[in-house]
C-alpha cells in the first residue's frame, strides 16, 4: 500500500507543516499543482489572444488565459492538488472556491521591466496572510547567484523563519538569475539548476521547485577556470549522450541534488504536446514529487488543458517509469 506522504517520512517536518502538506498530497503521495503567478513575472503579456483559447474567453479579444476565473475553474476541472497565486488573485477569486482546490500563496516577486542582471523578487505579501487566509504553503523565489543575494537570503531567511512559527510549509522557487549566472553556464544548466536547488536545501525548504536543465551553449564554457572542473567534466559527459539520455539524466541529478527533499518539476514555457510528455516521463523516472504546470496548461485549449492534466496526474498516481 502506498503511504502519501512517502516524501515527508525521512526528514524532519513539523506536525503543522505536515498537516498542511496532506492537503496538497495526491494518495500516490505525488501532487499537481497549476500555477498563476506569472501577470506579476512577465507583465502583461500572456493577455495577447491565443488561438487555443477556444470558447472561455471574456473580455471580447482577450484569451481564457487572462482570466483569473478561468484559471480557478481549470484548477478545480483538472483536478489539481493547489493553485499558486499572488495575494490579489487569491482574495478576490480564489476566495469564491475556498475548500475546493487548496491555496499556495506567493509571497514575492518581480517584474520584467528592469534590466535582469541583477534580479531581487521582493515582499507582494507576508506568511500571516497565508494563515489568515487558509493557504497550505506559502511559495518564495530565490534568485540563486544573483548579484543581489546578500538582499535575498537574509530576506528568505526571515520568511522562512515565519513559516516555522506557524507550521506553514514554504516551496521554494530554486531559479538560478542574474549576470554571474549567465556567465557560469545560463540559467537552465545541470550546474546552476543543481546548486540552486542544493541552496534551497540549505534554506530549509518544505518542497523545492525546479527546472529541467538543458545543455549549456555558453561559449568558452569548458575552458572557464570560473566553473568547478567537476562541473564541466560533468556537463561534457552530458552532452557526449543522445538527447534522451541526456534529459533523463539531467533530471535524475536534479532530484538527487535535493538529497531526499520533494521536488517539484515546472514546466517552463509552453512546448508541444510530444516534449510535454516526454519531460514528464523524464521527471517521473528521476523520482520528483509532482509537477507544478502553468502556462503548459492554461494557454492551451481548455478540453486540451483538461485532457493533458488528468493524463498527467494518471501518470503520477501509477508511478510511471516509462
Amino acid at each position: 500500500m502506498t503511504d502519501p506522504m512517502r516524501f515527508f517520512r525521512d526528514r524532519y517536518y513539523s506536525p503543522g507543516e505536515l498537516a498542511r502538506l496532506r492537503q496538497i498530497v495526491r494518495a500516490s503521495g505525488t501532487t499537481m499543482i497549476l500555477p498563476y503567478d506569472q501577470f506579476i513575472e512577465h507583465d502583461n503579456r500572456h493577455v495577447d489572444p491565443n488561438p487555443e483559447a477556444g470558447d472561455s474567453r471574456r473580455h471580447g479579444a482577450l484569451a481564457s488565459a487572462a482570466d483569473p476565473d478561468y484559471i480557478c475553474k481549470l484548477a478545480v476541472e483538472g483536478g489539481y492538488n493547489a493553485v499558486a497565486i499572488h495575494y490579489g488573485l487569491a482574495k478576490r477569486y480564489w476566495s469564491k472556491l475556498v475548500g475546493a482546490v487548496p491555496l499556495l500563496l506567493k509571497i514575492n516577486g518581480k517584474t520584467s521591466i528592469p534590466s535582469q542582471n541583477n534580479p531581487l523578487s521582493v515582499p507582494t505579501a507576508f506568511v500571516e496572510d497565508a494563515v489568515r487566509m487558509g493557504a497550505v504553503a506559502v511559495g518564495y523565489t530565490m534568485y540563486y547567484g544573483s548579484p543581489r543575494q546578500d538582499e535575498d537570503l537574509p530576506q528568505l531567511a526571515k520568511v522562512r523563519a515565519e513559516c516555522d512559527r506557524y507550521g506553514m510549509p514554504l516551496v521554494v522557487w530554486a531559479y538560478p538569475r542574474g549576470e554571474a549566472v549567465e556567465a557560469k553556464g545560463g540559467k537552465e544548466s545541470s550546474y546552476m539548476v543543481e546548486s540552486a536547488v542544493r541552496m534551497a536545501v540549505e534554506m530549509g525548504a518544505s518542497v523545492i521547485k525546479a527546472n529541467l536543465p538543458v545543455e549549456t551553449k555558453v561559449v568558452g564554457y569548458f575552458e572557464n577556470k570560473d566553473v568547478p572542473e567537476y562541473y564541466r567534466k560533468v556537463e561534457k559527459e552530458l552532452q557526449s549522450m543522445d538527447a534522451r539520455t541526456q534529459k533523463w539524466e539531467r533530471a535524475k541529478r536534479v532530484v538527487a541534488a535535493a538529497q531526499g527533499m520533494p521536488i517539484l518539476f515546472s514546466g517552463g514555457d509552453k512546448v508541444s504536446d510530444e516534449e510535454l510528455d516526454e519531460n514528464v516521463a523524464a521527471c517521473l523516472d528521476a523520482g520528483c514529487f509532482g509537477f507544478i504546470f502553468g502556462r503548459n496548461m492554461w494557454k492551451r485549449e481548455h478540453k486540451k488543458a483538461l485532457e493533458l492534466s488528468h493524463k498527467f496526474q494518471g501518470l503520477l498516481d501509477k508511478g510511471s517509469k516509462k
